[in-house]
């Protein structure tokens, strides 16, 4: 396990593979096989446009390997990661936004990372937001729209932009509801 630095501040969490040759995703079938690739394109393609939350939460559990929460809403598009989706927890009572995309693998030219994603409890994470491999987001954290998620958010906040930034940050007293929690987010 590695973490990814920038400027000396920890950005991710994730485990890093050289590879020798063409590019990383040109050898994807090195480390995937094309049968379990095929069969998670499938049932992804199927829960991105399933309007029945129960339903979508079924393939993600049972078919896709993820660890997801009771009442977690995933919006229509959602598209989490099609190699590894096994790598994705989701907490309870959490609303991932139309068009999220949620990656636990990046294949770069001389390397491939992979990298777990946790999605605490009680988080609201807007529409067509990106959330790369290897970081936490905590309980009861608000992710603004359009965000590029590339290091951990920490539980309360509120985290928006590409860089992302901390915009925000609430305390424990607001945690009877994410609403109330967002309102205060937004209007303190």
């Amino acid at each position: 396990m590695h973490l990814l630095e920038w400027s000396g501040r920890r950005l991710r969490k994730v485990e890093r593979y050289p590879v020798e040759g063409p590019n990383a995703l040109w050898q994807v079938y090195s480390t995937v096989s094309r049968v379990k690739s095929v069969r998670n394109f499938i049932f992804i393609q199927l829960a991105r446009y399933c309007p029945i939350l129960p339903l979508k939460n079924w393939i993600y559990r049972r078919l896709l390997g993820m660890k997801v929460g009771e009442h977690t809403a995933f919006a229509l598009m959602v598209m989490v990661d099609v190699f590894f989706p096994e790598r994705i927890t989701v907490g309870n009572n959490t609303i991932i936004g139309y068009n999220t995309t949620i990656l636990t693998h990046e294949y770069l030219i001389k390397e491939y990372r992979l990298g777990n994603v946790v999605i605490g409890s009680h988080v609201m994470i807007g529409a067509n937001t990106t959330i790369l491999p290897g970081v936490t987001i905590g309980d009861h954290a608000v992710v603004a729209a359009g965000s590029v998620i590339h290091k951990d958010v920490p539980a309360y906040a509120f985290v928006g932009g590409n860089p992302m930034r901390e915009i925000k940050r609430s305390d424990a007293s607001h945690t009877s509801g994410n609403d109330e929690n967002v309102r205060s987010i937004l209007n303190e």
